[in-house]
């Protein structure tokens, strides 16, 4: 499958499986090409315009759902995918399904008939009729009492579980609907009802809590929730959910909420997944989630890293923009083609002051309306709060300035004077060692030639520069000696710092092994909430239970 790097004309072909089973897509990609250069064409084809809701999906070798990363290249993922087959779905639900138009509405329509086909929207009976009967009018059209005679509704494919009660209920719906509705509102209509339900874009994730209990675990715009029996257990959403993290096949997720008494609570709530792949798939679709629905921009999206102490650290970084961005991009779209509609006459009137024949309060209302009809509930921060392209790694805004920059420029002048001052003193005394051997010079010279009526200046000058050559000399060497005692006290400060280092790391590790050890084997009350932790159970079950029972029958054997 793989080629050599001078063939730069290689082309693979894959297999793209659409919403509908039938409807398939082949496309062809070099190996330079990533992850996004598949779903802009894909998107291309489709017309759809809205292409950060979607993605690709695929199954590897061993069994295991991925996404497709857009900013890693395509070969480097499938390169144990045998035949090459993805599947074009919808990633991230929107909390409102109008915001998505053309043909991407009916992308979406056609992903909640599948998740009703396969039983991830689950609903009551009543609420499967009900969409039960658009997807026979979008379908079958209008009821015709000659052509949709006897059970017509069986021959299409409505629900997971499809009974003739729930046909029945469907057909009486199609025959109440009225005739001539346009297949735009019935998409509406069926969308509306969809995401009213709990497990409106949830994908099912089969886990187990900590008393064994088969939980399935759904992630959305909304948060994290656990669904038990088809209703949902627990919830937490998006602003409880302080970290995300995962330990070998436990998903763990930490919470930070406030309670009635307005005191901030931390709790820590672990999930035991069938895999350790299977639980990283978990945790990067959480963390896509998370970001996608709350982060105002992408470029605030730093490097997420998994895993513990006791299992191989995972990182991701999101790519793609948020919805906040896309929300940002519409509204200004919106505004430019206002602007571009309006006629010079009404912008030169709008450039005047407000007055009763200005239209600046039509124009108030309808961005006062376009505002208000934002939904509000997957928002972290208004969309104009403040600026963030220039905050890169906080997830929170601000307007003051840091208050740290003149701090560190004041520093950075006192560094720079005292390395000022340490430089002019060594050119100093180099400037001054030198103009001393040149005095030396000049003075014999001189002596030599005014003759021996000055023997007794001769004798103080020599006597004068023997000193000062004495003197520089002694500065010298304890210069040097200075120098020498400097490195051997580092060599001395690194080596003992060595020696120090290794003995309290072994240290360390004994001391963690035996409390580990001596928490899990007491029967302390004193233990019992710590034993019930998400990371001891993990530890407990994955390392030291198999750590012992190995250890039980090699002493056994042995002895």
């Amino acid at each position: 499958m793989f080629k050599s790097r001078s063939e730069g004309n290689v082309v693979y072909k894959c297999t793209v499986r659409l919403l509908e089973d039938l409807d398939v897509l082949e496309c062809e990609f070099q190996p330079h090409h990533k992850g996004g250069f598949l779903l802009d064409y894909i998107c291309e084809q489709l017309e759809i315009t809205e292409k950060d809701y979607f993605g690709l999906r695929f199954v590897d070798s061993a069994k295991q759902r991925h996404w497709l990363d857009l900013a890693k290249t395509i070969i480097k993922q499938v390169k144990d995918v045998e035949p090459l087959v993805l599947s074009f779905r919808v990633k991230f639900y929107p909390a409102d399904p109008c915001r998505l138009t053309g043909y991407g509405k009916v992308m979406l329509f056609q992903q909640l008939k599948r998740d009703l086909r396969h039983g991830r929207l689950y609903c009551s009976i009543g609420e499967a009729a009900a969409l039960g009967a658009l997807i026979v009018q979008d379908e079958l059209g209008d009821f015709d009492p000659e052509t949709h005679t006897g059970e017509y509704v069986s021959s299409l494919k409505i629900a997971l579980r499809q009974t003739e009660q729930l046909e029945k209920k469907a057909m009486e719906l199609h025959r109440k609907r009225e005739p001539g509705q346009e297949t735009a509102a019935v998409f509406d209509e069926f969308v509306g009802i969809a995401r009213s339900l709990e497990t409106y874009g949830i994908d099912p994730h089969p886990v187990k809590d900590h008393r064994g209990t088969q939980l399935y675990l759904g992630i959305n715009f909304s948060g994290i929730s656990t669904f038990a029996a088809g209703r949902r257990a627990q919830h937490f959403r998006w602003p409880e959910v302080h970290k995300i993290n995962f330990e070998g096949k436990m998903f763990i997720i930490h919470l930070a909420y406030t309670d009635d008494r307005r005191e901030v609570k931390k709790h820590t709530v672990g999930f035991k997944c069938p895999s350790g792949s299977a639980c990283r798939y978990v945790w990067r679709c959480a963390i896509e989630q998370m970001l996608f629905f709350t982060l105002p921009t992408s470029q605030q999206a730093s490097v997420m890293s998994g895993g513990g102490f006791f299992s191989w650290g995972t990182k991701f970084r999101y790519s793609g923009r948020t919805e906040r961005e896309i929300l940002s991009e519409s509204l200004n779209a919106l505004r430019q083609q206002k602007l571009n509609n309006t006629s010079p006459s009404k912008r030169k009137a709008q450039s005047v002051p407000a007055t009763p024949s200005s239209p600046q309060g039509d124009l108030a209302e309808i961005r006062k309306s376009r505002y208000s009809s934002l939904p509000r509930s997957t928002m972290s921060e208004p969309l104009g709060g403040c600026n963030d392209h220039h905050m890169a790694s906080s997830v929170y805004c601000t307007d003051n300035p840091l208050p740290t920059l003149e701090t560190v420029s004041e520093e950075a002048r006192k560094t720079n004077g005292e390395s000022n001052d340490h430089l002019s003193d060594y050119y100093f005394r180099d400037s001054f060692d030198h103009s001393s051997s040149e005095s030396g010079f000049t003075t014999n010279v001189i002596e030599n030639r005014l003759g021996s009526h000055l023997l007794h200046r001769q004798a103080y000058t020599s006597d004068n520069i023997s000193s000062l050559a004495m003197h520089n000399m002694a500065n010298n060497s304890a210069l040097i000696q200075q120098q020498n005692a400097s490195n051997s006290a580092k060599n001395v400060k690194k080596f003992s710092l060595i020696q120090a280092f290794v003995p309290s790391f072994f240290f360390v590790v004994v001391v963690l092994a035996v409390s580990a050890v001596y928490i899990l084997e007491s029967d302390s009350e004193m233990f019992s909430t710590m034993k019930n932790w998400p990371e001891m159970i993990c530890l407990r079950y994955q390392y030291y239970q198999p750590l012992k029972e190995f250890l039980a029958k090699k002493f056994g054997a042995i002895f």
